[in-house]
């Protein structure tokens, strides 16, 4: 079994928030190269609740050691998924499961 990989769920205060997200939620993890903004788009949905975020893809919006969206984008096809590690006021630090 390999090394745990970790990513930080970003702009969720355009969505919903992050008041109802707790640990343990499940996320899907989709592959948007279409984006106009990033070409390493990865679109974050909830169930019941659908487009909740992005994985964040800078420096700047990160969380510690958490991989960025350009570091995660070669690991799987088009769709994966994640679980809620952490909720944070700077983010939500999730777990990549392939």
């Amino acid at each position: 079994m390999g090394k745990a990989v970790y990513f930080t769920l970003t702009g969720i205060q355009y969505r919903y928030g992050s008041d109802f997200m707790k640990k343990g939620m499940k996320m899907h993890l989709i592959k948007e190269p279409d984006n106009k903004y990033d070409k390493e788009a990865i679109r974050c949905e909830m169930e019941g609740f659908g487009h909740v975020g992005y994985v964040a893809n800078s420096i700047h919006t990160i969380i510690g050691e958490s991989c960025s969206a350009g570091r995660l984008y070669d690991r799987f096809k088009k769709k994966a998924k994640g679980k809620v590690v952490c909720v944070t006021d700077r983010g939500v630090l999730c777990k990549f499961e392939d």
